[in-house]
């Protein structure tokens, strides 16, 4: 039992049940844990960190915590433990932080500022006099914040939903009527509301102080982000719920689902929220408000100053950007905000690699020879055409086949049945990548039709039920969907591991939505992380933009050949002289083509390759690295764990040594195997790879090491028996075909062919004895490394 342990068994749980801390409905969780630990990938290696832990957490109800209890052990001061509590209770939103020695008692109050020393801890009625006092709620408002959460349902808020939820009943309680919470997509915004939901009704808050059950609208701009809420999430409230359609309104339910266009009005009609009294609704919940809902000119603005009387809250991923501080304006700055960076730190989200794969069309531009015709007979308008240009002014059907090829080679690389989203410029860019994809993969659309589907809005009810085969975990068809619009938001697709954007996204808001379709983590399918292929060159652009808050665990760009596609090079350092696209989309000159005619032109020869990889590493604390070739950075953290090459050289012959080097070049994202496959250097040994990178000694083979080990120490074997130096040749043949680890002892004496000489006793005993065994293959692995 550690000190700090003997502390909490000896003196903290005593003075926290006598301050009254277990008597119900107060309790005390030990060692609480409220993040899952982030999640690590180092090359195919995924692993999780630590998470964060609590040593107590301290609860005035079941549902309601109130402050957090660090214990470090008796021989240290009481206050050093206290700026861990405090960035704790920073973390959880709690107003008490205490640290103790088991003695001692500090206390830090969060509301007042105040850090003092105590001789016992605080009794609950006594904290929650204090933080009721610092809300500046009567009494019987107060009491409705211990308004528990729904449970039933398994869906229990985490730490980060639990403070959005506080939050928001507290400013309702305190009478404010515009909210906003910002939580980045894929960290449950939609359980936050129906908790929030489940306990104004529960309390039966209104917004007039009426004793009823409240009236509750939850808006959005589809219906695929009602339909799953209203089946899924808010079906605790059973027969309560409603969906607004058209027909005679319905008031007789408590919470209403409806899409702003099913309420707006148009020029066919004065619009169906006017059915309902504009005192009708205690709150509305506008889902995705970032899309316009409160934006001065929008249909969908007038639905909210209708029913102007409602307490309103908008919900978003999107933190406050230009094009949406209208949202801003009208909801007021967000009352809480979870970032992707937050949910990627504490493993409530998916890492991911970015692979930068630029082709020479859009590195370089592209222009038509005069001669040059469309697929129509057009003659296409001479210009330089960029990245912006294509799909909307002109499409290179070699460039979409070059992408497709890549995309291709990637999945058979990695998986091929990873689902995959391909965002295109639109639904015929769509199309044709879906034709060139298809063409790729017979082998598997022939065993599948829809392994491989468009789905957009032209695809109907048939696309809608594709849609939700591929959202389903269950379910392995179709795995990759070409798409322009319909996928960039609302979407939940928890096992989604390939992110494909093959058009330019101009903002930053639809690109975290984007981002946000393969953030999910879903470990029970192996889903801990995700890659983002960008074959544009402009979504770099938005991930180094300081308003993009999650950077990536690691950017990669390649070069392939067009017309193979297979790999021509893995150059890991960006070019300075490569070409960005202007920031706006070139708009599109409607006179230059007979109106009857597609509205860009498609040109179907040429030849487009693909040209350039860059590696951006992040360091343990998640901070945006330089741009730097992989080896280099591989080197440089080699150099951070040995003196020198000799240093390297002699931990590395020790077993226990290299596994020590090895678990921090791994904690620090750098594995031998992707170090081989980026050296192109399959059979060479670990070590040389490592040396290489980091002393820039040659690089040599396994078989290389073995071969000079029989040739220059034949002294070595000569000190053996024939039977023993059978053995050893034998140990060292297998080092050379598979790698150090087929040393291990005893596991490589019961395996073919060192098995053939008899089993672990009868090889023992050819050396004379288990100890002399072992000397001799731990001298066999330091003469493999010698210098």
């Amino acid at each position: 039992m550690s000190n700090e342990e003997l502390t909490c068994r000896s003196y903290v749980v005593p003075q926290l049940q006598s301050a009254g801390w277990e008597t119900p409905p107060h309790a005390i969780v030990e060692q609480y844990q409220f993040t899952d630990g982030r999640i690590m990938v180092a090359g195919r290696t995924v692993r999780r960190k630590q998470g964060r832990r609590a040593d107590y957490l301290l609860r005035y109800t079941p549902d309601f915590p109130i402050a957090v209890v660090e214990a470090k052990a008796e021989y240290k001061r009481p206050g050093d433990g206290l700026q861990q509590a405090k960035d704790y209770a920073a973390i959880l939103d709690l107003p008490f932080a205490y640290a103790t020695n088991g003695h001692g008692i500090v206390e830090f109050d969060f509301h007042t500022g105040v850090e003092r020393a105590l001789l016992q801890f605080p009794r609950p009625d006594e904290l929650w006099a204090r933080l009721q006092s610092a809300s500046g709620l009567a009494p019987e408002l107060a009491q409705k914040l211990l308004t528990p959460a729904e449970q039933l349902s398994g869906r229990i808020p985490r730490y980060y939903q639990a403070i959005a939820i506080s939050r928001s009943i507290t400013a309702i309680l305190q009478g404010r009527d515009r909210l906003l919470l910002t939580l980045a997509t894929g960290t449950g915004k939609t359980v936050v509301a129906f908790q929030l939901c489940w306990k104004l009704w529960q309390m039966r808050w209104t917004r007039t102080g009426a004793y009823r059950r409240p009236k509750i609208l939850y808006l959005a701009d589809r219906g695929e982000l009602i339909d799953d809420p209203k089946v899924k999430i808010f079906f605790p409230f059973k027969d309560a719920v409603h969906k607004i359609a058209a027909g005679a309104p319905v008031l007789s339910r408590d919470v209403y689902f409806a899409t702003y266009q099913m309420l707006a009005e148009d020029e066919r009609r004065p619009g169906l929220f006017r059915d309902y009294p504009a005192s009708f609704f205690d709150l509305i919940i506008v889902d995705e408000c970032h899309r316009g809902s409160a934006n001065d000119e929008g249909r969908w603005r007038s639905i909210l100053e209708y029913f102007a009387p409602a307490v309103q809250l908008g919900m978003t991923a999107t933190p406050k950007r230009d094009l949406n501080a209208d949202s801003y304006a009208y909801f007021g700055e967000p009352l809480y905000t979870y970032s992707l960076r937050a949910g990627i730190a504490d493993g409530f989200l998916a890492p991911y690699r970015v692979q930068r794969v630029l082709t020479s069309a859009d590195a370089l531009g592209w222009r038509p020879s005069p001669d040059d015709l469309d697929r129509y007979g057009r003659t296409i308008p001479d210009g330089e055409y960029s990245t912006a240009d294509f799909e909307r002014r002109v499409a290179l059907r070699v460039r979409t086949e070059a992408i497709a090829r890549h995309l291709t080679d990637y999945l058979t690389a990695t998986d091929r049945l990873a689902k995959t989203i391909v965002f295109c410029v639109d639904q015929d860019h769509a199309l044709e990548m879906r034709q060139a994809l298809t063409a790729l993969n017979q082998d598997l659309t022939a065993r599948d039709a829809n392994y491989i589907v468009r789905i957009t809005s032209d695809e109907g009810d048939i696309g809608r039920g594709l849609l939700d085969n591929f959202k389903r975990v269950d379910t392995h068809s179709p795995v990759i969907v070409t798409t322009s619009q319909l996928l960039t938001t609302g979407v939940d697709i928890p096992t989604c591991k390939n992110i494909v954007i093959a058009r330019v996204i101009n903002s930053m808001i639809e690109f975290k939505q984007i981002i946000g379709r393969g953030t999910r983590v879903r470990e029970d399918e192996g889903k801990l992380s995700f890659t983002i292929i960008d074959y544009t060159n402009r979504a770099m652009e938005l991930f180094h933009d300081p308003a993009f808050d999650g950077e990536p665990v690691r950017v990669i760009q390649q070069t392939i050949d067009a017309l193979t596609g297979e790999l021509i090079a893995e150059e890991l350092e960006a070019s300075d002289d490569l070409r960005t696209a202007e920031r706006q989309d070139v708009p599109y000159d409607a006179d230059a083509a007979p109106s009857a005619l597609p509205r860009k032109f498609y040109y179907d020869g040429g030849q487009v390759e693909i040209l350039a990889q860059v590696v951006y590493e992040l360091d343990l604390d998640g901070n945006r690295l330089r741009v730097v070739a992989l080896t280099d950075y591989a080197g440089g953290q080699v150099r951070a764990l040995t003196r020198d090459a000799d240093d390297l050289r002699a931990r590395w012959a020790r077993a226990e040594q290299r596994a020590a080097i090895l678990r921090g070049l791994d904690e620090r994202g750098v594995s031998v195997e992707s170090l081989a496959a980026a050296l192109q250097q399959p059979e060479a040994d670990p070590f040389d790879l490592l040396c290489h990178v980091a002393y820039h000694a040659p690089l040599r083979t396994r078989r290389e090491r073995a071969d000079t080990l029989r040739r220059e120490r034949s002294d070595f074997f000569g000190q053996y028996s024939a039977a023993a130096r059978a053995v050893l040749d034998d140990l060292l043949e297998k080092y050379a075909a598979h790698g150090l680890d087929e040393l291990s002892l005893p596991g490589a004496l019961k395996l073919p062919p060192v098995s053939q000489h008899g089993d672990v006793p009868q090889i023992i005993r050819l050396f004379g004895g288990s100890a002399q065994l072992r000397t001799a293959v731990d001298e066999l692995q330091r003469l493999l490394y010698a210098a």
